[in-house]
């Protein structure tokens, strides 16, 4: 069966399933053989707003009026791949991971067919995972992304709640492979506790995620008890990259290249200066925190631009008992997207600097146009064999407590 594309273009169904896509990517892990140990892939993605999935979510949706709204909304919406409109209350807007129809995947991903006997989510997501040789991924949202820039808090507080309870029963409580750190509705403090005494003990939580993009001071007074939670319980938590071409910031911009390089580190570079300088690291000694999706050519920017103005002006910083550097190199990083310069020297001073090889973890970003293979950590010539294997799945079994990983099928 052919498929009409843009610009007159066709296409076969068989060549934009998962198997044929990642072929070359299976052929890598084979090679490689990462059957020989553990593979675990810290920041991956699934489309919640696909057909199954976002019905499934606005029937957990509590307030009466919102749900009806979510459901009026999808109904009325633009239809997606799957023939479903969505979770037509997210924030909107044009969508650029297909890179003007040249990733196919994206608008066709929804003819891919599953044999019905698990949930589609989780047939789809095992089929990546095993092609490209990932034994466990943590699985997090893509659309509900956005949700922090939402003009109404109680939306966000009521889709994460919503989400969150579906992700926990539907998948993370059927799938071994799983694990999710839960989205946390950070414009709501008070929800935020909730959310973590509602769900810090399920099956397959191993944290707590904030979605990056928005304006809340992570160090207010007011995140003290969600902090203090999350030590107590020992589950870390991460702040996910994002982009906002509404925010005034960006405004200037006008290709969507610019606010992407820019907006997933931009506001993890906010949050990374509030959180250290205002003494968190020492409020909070035992919370582990992690930086997601923002790559790792801006962190030794971060540690040599705040020690120098440290060492400058310590008495704005009085809570701090070391260099600010010292503390990011305590924090923990997700690889992905890992930047490839031509002078690999570069890319080893950055991993020298942040001690890559007990503090990074690998990433894909799977399914989105820009996601890493594990082969960009495996075949890094200045990483040992054991550098390699922490990074790619060591480091995250110790951070997440994660035991014995379940294996993949066999290659």
């Amino acid at each position: 069966m052919e498929m009409s594309l843009s610009g007159g273009r066709t296409q076969t169904i068989e060549s934009f399933r998962t198997a044929e896509l990642l072929r070359h990517a299976r052929q890598q892990a084979v090679a490689r053989r990462y059957a020989d140990f553990p593979i675990v892939d810290v920041d991956s993605h699934h489309y919640e707003t696909d057909a199954v999935s976002a019905a499934e979510i606005i029937e957990y949706i509590n307030d009466p009026v919102l749900k009806q709204l979510a459901l009026s909304a999808s109904q009325v919406g633009a239809k997606n791949a799957n023939g479903s409109k969505g979770l037509g209350i997210l924030p909107s807007g044009i969508a650029y991971q297909d890179m003007g129809g040249r990733v196919t995947r994206y608008p066709l991903r929804g003819f891919e067919e599953t044999d019905g006997k698990e949930h589609r989510d989780i047939a789809l997501t095992k089929r990546w995972m095993d092609a490209m040789g990932i034994d466990l991924t943590i699985l997090f949202p893509t659309m509900m992304l956005d949700l922090g820039f939402h003009p109404q808090v109680q939306v966000e507080v009521e889709l994460a709640q919503a989400y969150n309870k579906w992700l926990v029963e539907r998948l993370l409580a059927v799938e071994p492979r799983f694990r999710s750190m839960l989205y946390l509705p950070f414009n709501d403090p008070e929800a935020c506790v909730r959310t973590i005494e509602e769900f810090g003990d399920k099956k397959g939580v191993i944290g707590f995620l904030v979605t990056s993009a928005r304006m809340k001071p992570v160090h207010d007074n007011a995140y003290a008890r969600i902090y203090a939670m999350l030590e107590e319980r020992g589950l870390p938590i991460g702040f996910h990259g994002n982009y906002n071409w509404g925010d005034v910031s960006f405004s200037t911009m006008n290709r969507f290249i610019s606010v992407h390089s820019i907006g997933f580190v931009f506001y993890n570079m906010v949050h990374m200066v509030n959180w250290i300088m205002n003494g968190l690291p020492e409020r909070f000694p035992k919370l582990k925190v992690m930086w997601i999706e923002s790559g790792l050519a801006w962190v030794p920017f971060m540690i040599q631009r705040l020690d120098n103005e440290y060492k400058m002006r310590t008495s704005e910083a009085p809570a701090l008992k070391k260099l600010p550097g010292d503390y990011i190199r305590d924090m923990y990083f997700s690889s992905q997207p890992m930047e490839k310069p031509d002078d690999l020297r570069i890319l080893e001073t950055t991993f020298r600097m942040i001690n890559a090889e007990t503090q990074l973890m690998y990433s894909s970003d799977y399914p989105h146009w820009d996601f890493d293979l594990p082969s960009v950590i495996y075949d890094l010539p200045f990483l040992s064999e054991s550098a390699k294997r922490a990074i790619l799945g060591g480091n995250a079994i110790k951070l997440f407590n994660l035991g014995t990983v379940p294996k993949m099928a066999k290659i």
